[in-house]
């Protein structure tokens, strides 16, 4: 940071100036803060899923259907986020969307069968996609100011929101209705989004580093970059999946399958999150150490390796010890995979990425929904470590596509 504000000395706001130069740490933490918030948020709910279904009495096919309205809103919501952000802004988006995920999480204790869930998790989606659609298109930005490969660090506080949200959802879990904890989690949401939407708003968008120039209309990309960044995207889908399939069922398999009392089963999930967020706040060292095709490759093979043991083992532990194992894997493929796509077509191709890739986390517990009542549910967490598997795979042929920017 002092190099870099010694690079930026014209005037903000001025011919050629950078004027998101002198708020830049304080947009970085605000930023932070609503990744935080968002896993903290998210995993609030997850971890009440058990508790929810069998309020609604939802069998596994009708909770997966009920899931599926998180996916359809999110879906939908991300469509259109990429326009409003660039018509009002991402920092305002991120505002607005992090003041509705807020009031939407307490509906799901509201319901009391498996039709109104799933209708009422179109709300919560649509404000859940939105959030980070307009949030990844914040931090890409900054990053680029920047000049320092900082994302992981912001999904790390991702993860790390949801270790504090699940941690918090295994102590309440046995003494405190959903209703109420999801209540509470309105308000802790609105006040944290009351604290820091306010930098966000005071302050624009940063514009890229100098040499950048981005002022013209957009380029239209080649057909090698579109299909590359589809690559991406679809390689951020398959490990989101296998972060929304432990979210939505790791609680459930530990406590049915494998007997888990509920607050170790909710446990589970943090454990998992504490692992991803252990992996991507030192994503960045790991990046200058291995490089992005490694770091892709290392990673779907750990997570594979992990998510194979937590499905199949035949006790609560060793179960644990996979799913932590599986977290840390999972760490780092979605910030490369977008950051590698932002390389190749600039923000739009992150957005497009974040897209396939959140399309991935909400579209994959439903999925798992289905092939649990067809098979099993161990047997249908185990597609989590096919597609890490496929992860890897795709990472390493496309391991020409873009460099590295390491400044």
């Amino acid at each position: 940071m002092p190099q870099l504000n010694k690079l930026r000395t014209a005037l903000p706001g001025g011919p050629g100036g950078n004027p998101a130069a002198p708020p830049s740490a304080r947009l970085r933490t605000a930023l932070t803060v609503f990744f935080a918030l968002d896993g903290f948020l998210f995993a609030g709910w997850v971890v009440r899923i058990p508790a929810i279904k069998q309020q609604t009495g939802a069998s596994a096919t009708t909770l997966g259907l009920a899931l599926l309205g998180v996916s359809a809103g999110a879906v939908v919501t991300m469509v259109f986020t990429g326009r409003l952000c660039r018509r009002f802004g991402s920092h305002p988006v991120t505002v607005v969307c992090g003041v509705l995920l807020s009031l939407a999480i307490a509906l799901p204790a509201r319901t009391g069968s498996a039709l109104a869930l799933g209708l009422v998790l179109l709300v919560f989606g649509a404000a859940y996609g939105g959030m980070n659609v307009a949030m990844n298109s914040a931090a890409v930005d900054l990053v680029a100011a920047l000049r320092r490969p900082v994302m992981p660090s912001f999904h790390g506080a991702f993860s790390l929101g949801g270790m504090v949200g699940a941690g918090l959802g295994a102590l309440v879990a046995g003494g405190l209705s959903p209703a109420t904890h999801l209540l509470a989690l309105t308000g802790a949401g609105l006040l944290v989004t009351a604290v820091a939407g306010p930098v966000l708003l005071r302050h624009p968008a940063p514009r890229p580093a100098v040499g950048a120039d981005d002022s013209g209309p957009p380029r239209r990309l080649s057909g090698r970059a579109r299909r590359l960044v589809l690559l991406f995207g679809v390689i951020a889908l398959c490990t989101a999946y296998g972060e929304g399939a432990l979210a939505d069922w790791g609680a459930l398999h530990l406590e049915q399958d494998l007997n888990a009392r509920p607050g170790v089963a909710a446990a589970g999930y943090s454990l998992f999150a504490l692992a991803m967020t252990a992996g991507r706040l030192s994503g960045t060292a790991l990046l200058e150490r291995l490089g992005q095709t490694r770091t892709l490759v290392a990673g779907g093979a750990t997570a594979a390796a992990g998510m194979l043991l937590g499905a199949l083992a035949p006790t609560t532990w060793p179960a644990l010890l996979g799913f932590a194992v599986t977290g840390l894997g999972l760490a780092n493929i979605f910030p490369v995979a977008v950051g590698r796509a932002g390389e190749l077509a600039g923000p739009g191709g992150v957005a497009a990425a974040s897209t396939l890739g959140y399309g991935g986390m909400l579209l994959g517990p439903p999925a798992i929904g289905f092939l649990a009542d067809w098979f099993s549910l161990p047997v249908a967490l185990t597609t989590v470590t096919l597609l890490a598997v496929a992860a890897a795979a795709l990472g390493y042929g496309a391991r020409n596509a873009t460099h590295a920017r390491v400044s």
